[in-house]
């Protein structure tokens, strides 16, 4: 099935007076593109290291809606340029043109889903929920995982670099406090190689989900990993709940700059000589994680890992 998008070019400074113009229409889900640089607030929830260069705000925005019913086209195209002409009293709406193309139905929810296949890191196969396992990883240690919309199916770097130190520093019957859980990847897979329990934060409501339904997939009692949605950086609540120097093992597969927050805290949770496992590190930001820890009195590095263009550095509490 094939959808018709409609682009309007207007500027960013009538973007929430379009939004609303459109709302009024009926026309139901916008998707807004500009160059204006994200806030601290938006940026606060997101896995990624190195934003991309969306170049300079130019004031320019795109707000593009999608239609399947053509037949009530002429009305919201004649509303649209009436509601627009109203508005231009008020606010600059730049061009006011509107480009039309065709474009595929598509579950976008979905449709990564075909990306997402069965591979191994050493001798854990790490599978989605909807794939068979293959016959020559039969003997192997099985994960299963499905993000739904959280972060964490096990295939990036950072990820795989966290999971081969669980695979050191587990030992049977430990406690691990694992800092952005996401799909609960790390923490299923420490329970998997014989941890006791998890204690896993996020900023995400939706980790709280993922991670139910993949310790259900993974055959694994919701009573041995407890999320809870906040911040253990600066949240007294979750740092209450998470507890003080009980855990064995701290993993943290998040960003440089909050690991480099995050180090200050961390000690407090862990028993004295407990580990904590770091990534998400791109390697042009090694060294400042690196001085971070080393300026902590309570941390010493134990060792650094690599792969790809990725870091992970593993420290103790003193």
């Amino acid at each position: 099935m094939k959808w018709s998008k409609f682009t309007l070019t207007t500027t960013t400074e009538a973007v929430d007076l379009v939004s609303s113009l459109f709302d009024e229409i009926g026309i139901e889900g916008i998707e807004i593109e500009d160059h204006v640089p994200l806030t601290e607030a938006e940026t606060k929830g997101m896995f990624i290291d190195i934003l991309p260069d969306m170049g300079p705000d130019d004031g320019v925005a795109k707000v593009s809606f999608y239609l399947e019913d053509l037949s009530d086209l002429e009305r919201i195209m004649r509303e649209i340029e009436e509601g627009l002409e109203e508005l231009s009293q008020f606010v600059d709406v730049g061009e006011r043109t509107i480009a039309r193309s065709e474009t595929e139905d598509k579950d976008w929810i979905n449709n990564w889903k075909q990306y997402f296949k069965p591979f191994a890191v050493d001798d854990i196969l790490i599978k989605p929920t909807w794939e068979e396992i293959p016959d020559s990883d039969k003997d192997k240690l099985l994960i299963q995982i499905d993000p739904g919309t959280a972060f964490g199916t096990g295939q990036h770097e950072t990820t795989q670099l966290c999971i081969r130190q669980l695979k050191k520093y587990v030992k049977p019957g430990a406690k691990l406090l694992d800092v952005g859980t996401g799909s609960g990847i790390l923490g299923i897979t420490a329970l998997k190689l014989g941890a006791g329990r998890v204690f896993g934060t996020d900023l995400d409501e939706n980790a709280i989900a993922a991670v139910g339904e993949n310790l259900q997939s993974n055959g694994i009692g919701g009573g041995s990993f407890q999320v809870v949605q906040g911040n253990i950086i600066d949240d007294e609540a979750v740092k209450a709940q998470a507890g003080r120097d009980c855990y064995d093992i701290a993993v943290a597969n998040i960003l440089a700059p909050v690991i480099i927050l995050l180090q200050k805290e961390i000690p407090a949770h862990l028993k004295k000589g407990g580990i904590f496992i770091t990534s998400g590190i791109i390697n042009t930001k090694e060294e400042a994680v690196r001085q971070a820890m080393e300026a902590n009195e309570e941390l010493e590095i134990a060792e650094t890992t690599y792969q790809g263009e990725w870091v992970s550095i593993t420290a103790r509490r003193i």
